[in-house]
């Protein structure tokens, strides 16, 4: 049998320790030697033998912040050992290693694929979002040394932030967790305004401090940052209460 499809560049990534790496742009391989926090609905494939567990959002506290808002990780624990594929919708992945000496990341709850449980994360208050803002409230922390994995749709850009920087709500992935951010008002309030025309653009993300952006070329309705929108056997219904009481908050 002969194809471009059986060729070197589909073959299965060699990993030489467990851990995660690439299997291509759009998938992520970890090769599992005890366990992994992974997104609901992001397992392709798997070889060997291994266990999946719900874990809802993480806890009680995050639980609260997500009913409150619709925003979180609908998460999963995979343990064994063997080869685990993930991937969202053929977005584009991406690993970090946090180091633990970073400060932390801040995180879209709906761009992320996966980490090593010896992270440590939160739900969080997106400093300066106001209920008048259809964005999110809350975005995800993490801190501490390890890999995490995201997703983004779209090759993104990385903004460094060394002058007044502004983003999309939707379009910000992640970034540094020391960074201040605040909301701005992009449409100028006026007799346009009051008769509908409006520029599309209704609030922006600030940052200020020291540290970068990540920009995906991609605007996310609102809608689609509900925990438990993943796609698959293990996507949940944790997002449905969440979605409409955030709905109604970032709607008000």
């Amino acid at each position: 049998m002969r194809s471009e499809l059986f060729g070197a560049n589909h073959a299965e990534t060699a990993a030489d320790r467990p851990g995660m790496v690439l299997q291509n742009s759009k998938m992520l391989k970890v090769a599992l030697n005890g366990e992994v926090v992974a997104r609901q609905g992001a397992m392709v494939a798997y070889q060997g033998q291994m266990a999946f567990e719900a874990l809802g959002s993480g806890g009680v506290g995050r639980f609260v912040a997500q009913a409150l808002t619709g925003e979180g990780i609908p998460l999963m624990k995979v343990t064994g050992r063997g080869d685990l594929f993930l991937a969202d919708t053929a977005s584009d992945v991406f690993v970090i290693d946090l180091d633990g000496s970073d400060g932390g990341l801040t995180i879209n709850g709906a761009n992320v694929l996966a980490f090593e449980p010896g992270l440590r994360w939160d739900i969080r208050r997106v400093q300066g979002a106001g209920v008048l803002s259809s964005a999110g409230l809350f975005n995800c922390v993490f801190t501490g040394a390890g890999h995490i994995a995201i997703t983004c749709k779209g090759a993104p850009v990385v903004l460094s932030v060394d002058q007044p920087t502004y983003a999309d709500p939707q379009a910000a992935v992640c970034w540094s967790a020391g960074l201040s951010t605040g909301f701005h008002r992009a449409d100028q309030l006026g007799l346009g305004t009051l008769l509908g025309r409006t520029t599309g653009e209704g609030y922006t993300m600030s940052f200020a401090g020291q540290g970068f952006v990540v920009v995906q070329p991609s605007e996310e309705p609102p809608g689609s940052l509900v925990a438990g929108a993943g796609s698959g056997q293990q996507a949940g219904s944790a997002g449905g209460v969440g979605g409409i009481i955030g709905g109604f908050l970032g709607g008000r």
